[in-house]
């Protein structure tokens, strides 16, 4: 875990965004010794972000199974789009 006081931002701007891009995490930045912000390269944040969105999604088709919805095998699910290209 990356942790600079909020001041490194402004006197070492390129040395954090260096350590946010090369190491690929947060860095987290305090003020009077409590956590203030967090900040990251924005690869990183886009990659965070859609791993976060997978999840949501995953957790969605989850919890409609559990709830005893029907779902679609791979094969049903090419067949039923097939259908719909082809116009069927």
């Amino acid at each position: 875990m990356n942790i600079r006081p909020s001041a490194a931002i402004r006197q070492n701007y390129n040395e954090i965004a260096d350590l946010c891009r090369t190491s690929q995490e947060p860095v987290y930045l305090t003020r009077n010794g409590e956590g203030d912000l967090v900040v990251m390269d924005m690869e990183t944040f886009s990659r965070r972000e859609k791993m976060l969105d997978l999840r949501e999604q995953l957790l969605s088709v989850e919890e409609d199974r559990m709830a005893g919805n029907k779902g679609y095998t791979i094969d049903e699910l090419d067949k039923y789009l097939d259908d719909i290209i082809s116009g069927v």
